[in-house]
């Protein structure tokens, strides 16, 4: 599989990546041996960014890594990882902790759970509003002087904290939401993240779902997030599951699947944006996979450009107490 370099001297990823966290949390229940069979298939395809979070489960999300990646060289994959979401037993949000003190603390557990040396890419889920970036920065740098991590990465940010975590340390990349539905960050974000070299990984390039041709064939179960999040909502879904014949159309005109053009269109966007495919069934990366063999033209990405302009979503990406935790929104 082709490569993206990831910033200016950061690793080489492939030119996607595998989303690990709907294995363990946020989309209902999965079965750990399907996931385990989907994240050696994105091994045997070439897939080495694979994209975890220390609160994915509460632990599980990077036990259940360790477990697939037992003899795998570990020159093979990129460990992604985000910290700082705090959780309680339940699996209620408590807000972010990026204090340089927790920070060691939340790496010793990743790498612990991981069964690994050290971690690729490190970066925290969100901006700690107590906590001045240079400080959660810094304290990563000094783990990356230790040996620990590798490089510095961030997570839904906008542009000035980019910029100002920046100014400590080199960040590789920006992990941020971008699919036909969520084009937000062009505004400002993007532009920031080319200016001083930094790359995009992409989650929720199919919208969650909402490019699944399959959608609302089965209802939706509990702890599957997409039961409260607004665009899934009464008026919104039929809004947003409307706004879809657009791409319905060209993905017939191409012989391809609705989900592989949406894929597409977002690797197409820049060498420097690398998607995360957040499959956790064989069948489902496995159809996503041959979007690699699509080649959008400048014409076609322009006609969808102006099919799913930016605002098009009908309501938010997320419920409004999460919305308000997002920098990124800030531009």
């Amino acid at each position: 599989m082709k490569t993206r370099t990831l910033g200016k001297d950061g690793p080489a990823s492939s030119v996607v990546g595998l989303g690990c966290m709907g294995m363990s949390d946020f989309y209902g229940p999965a079965d750990p041996s399907e996931s385990m069979a989907t994240i050696k298939l994105a091994i045997d395809s070439g897939i080495n960014l694979l994209d975890t979070g220390d609160f994915y489960g509460m632990g599980h999300n990077e036990l259940l890594l360790s477990e697939a990646l037992k003899g795998v060289a570990r020159d093979r994959y990129l460990l992604s990882v985000k910290f700082g979401a705090q959780r309680d037993p339940s699996g209620a949000w408590h807000g972010y902790d990026a204090r340089p003190a927790a920070i060691k603390t939340s790496l010793a557990y990743s790498l612990k759970r991981l069964k690994t040396d050290y971690i690729d890419i490190y970066r925290p889920a969100r901006l700690d509003p107590n906590v001045p970036i240079e400080d959660t920065i810094g304290a990563i740098a000094d783990m990356v002087k230790a040996g620990y991590v590798k490089h510095i990465g961030l997570s839904e940010v906008g542009s000035d904290t980019i910029k100002r975590a920046s100014a400590v340390h080199p960040i590789c990349d920006l992990q941020i939401e971008y699919s036909l539905l969520s084009r937000g960050m062009e505004q400002s974000v993007l532009n920031t993240c080319r200016e001083l070299g930094i790359s995009i990984t992409a989650y929720g390039v199919l919208s969650r779902g909402l490019f699944d041709p399959n959608w609302g064939t089965t209802p939706i179960t509990i702890g599957d997030f997409r039961g409260y999040s607004p665009r899934f909502q009464g008026e919104n879904l039929q809004k947003n599951l409307a706004s879809l014949e657009a791409i319905k159309k060209l993905a017939k005109e191409k012989n391809a699947s609705v989900p592989q053009i949406a894929i597409a269109w977002v690797l197409g966007k820049g060498s420097d944006i690398v998607p995360l495919i957040g499959s956790r069934r064989v069948t489902t990366l496995t159809d996503s996979l041959k979007a690699l063999e699509i080649n959008l033209n400048p014409q076609e990405i322009k006609w969808l450009d102006e099919a799913f302009p930016e605002g098009i979503a009908a309501g938010t990406r997320y419920a409004a107490p999460m919305m308000s935790h997002l920098d990124s929104e800030k531009g």
